[in-house]
């Protein structure tokens, strides 16, 4: 099993005069602690939900995460996860290319939906009227992913994107293209774009019951977390299935917050979650924590948890 770590806050003490330079630190502690991945998310604003107010501090994600390239060695990089309309999707295709041949291979598209209306408005971003628009623009930008990922310099027309001639060079040092992640676990169009566009599938495991600060919907998902990420995996696994692809092409991924503390989980928590997880066909765990910028958490997960679930399944 790997391990990844997401940053999702910026508003440490010091910040933002130390962002910067924090963020470098974190980065370099992850990297040589043996974290597989490291992750921002895609947001202008804060999302609320236990992360703060969407006032809070927040970084664009494609500048931070090619400088923290620039500052480490073998982590792989990506957004958790980007909104397929918050940008276009030539450009978006030319941000994931410029970050990997920048970090020497290492990065992931991170993609979804989208769903945060209140911070696309505030920034003049159209928003989609409806769920099945969202889900349309995402199922366009794969497929210009994997077009212009191919070399195909040829006209792509869609029913909501038209590239005239998409051109992209230099291509991803990334073989056959960067990783693309998924996320979401909707059962009848997100699963199945997986299935169809991904590498990856990343699901949300919910909020341990020691943490404090989150909202209900996140400790429910974690009380329901193994009879639900059972079916939605026993679901991608048919769309599999029916797409003529085996399963074990895809990379199954959760995204959940933890804490090291001393008022609230240890390491050992962390680990049996893990070997839960990878009993449950996880192989690839990823997390975010309120205090990674005290980085002894980071440096306790690479001591204490990182060498037990190397070896799992």
């Amino acid at each position: 099993m790997r391990i990844g770590l997401q940053i999702p806050r910026f508003d440490w003490p010091g910040s933002p005069h130390n962002i910067g330079s924090k963020l470098i630190e974190i980065a370099k502690a992850a990297d040589e602690a043996g974290f597989s991945s490291l992750w921002v998310m895609d947001h202008f604003y804060q999302v609320g939900q236990g992360y703060g107010p969407p006032e809070s501090h927040m970084l664009e994600g494609y500048s931070t995460m090619s400088y923290l390239a620039a500052v480490t060695k073998q982590i792989k990089l990506g957004l958790m996860v980007t909104s397929s309309f918050y940008r276009y999707p030539g450009v978006l295709v030319k941000n994931v290319t410029t970050l990997d041949v920048l970090s020497g291979g290492r990065a992931y598209l991170g993609i979804g939906a989208g769903w945060y209306e209140q911070e696309a408005k505030g920034m003049g971003i159209p928003y989609p009227k409806t769920a099945g628009e969202r889900l349309g623009r995402l199922r366009e930008t794969l497929q210009i992913a994997k077009h212009m990922w191919s070399g195909d310099t040829s006209s792509f027309t869609g029913k909501y994107y038209h590239l005239e001639h998409p051109v992209n060079n230099p291509q991803p040092l990334s073989k056959p293209h960067p990783p693309i992640l998924i996320g979401g676990g909707g059962e009848k169009v997100t699963l199945r774009l997986v299935a169809k566009y991904g590498d990856a599938s990343n699901l949300h495991l919910g909020a341990h019951p020691k943490l404090q600060g989150y909202t209900p919907r996140h400790r429910e998902y974690y009380r329901e977390r193994i009879p639900r990420i059972t079916r939605k995996l026993s679901i991608l696994k048919k769309h599999c299935q029916e797409a003529g692809r085996s399963f074990n092409e895809i990379e199954c991924t959760t995204l959940a917050p933890i804490k090291i503390a001393p008022d609230a989980m240890t390491h050992d928590d962390v680990l049996d979650m893990c070997k839960e997880l990878s009993e449950l066909g996880i192989h690839h765990a990823i997390f975010n924590m309120p205090n990674t910028h005290e980085i002894e958490p980071i440096e306790t997960i690479g001591q204490e948890v990182i060498p037990q679930v190397r070896d799992l399944a």
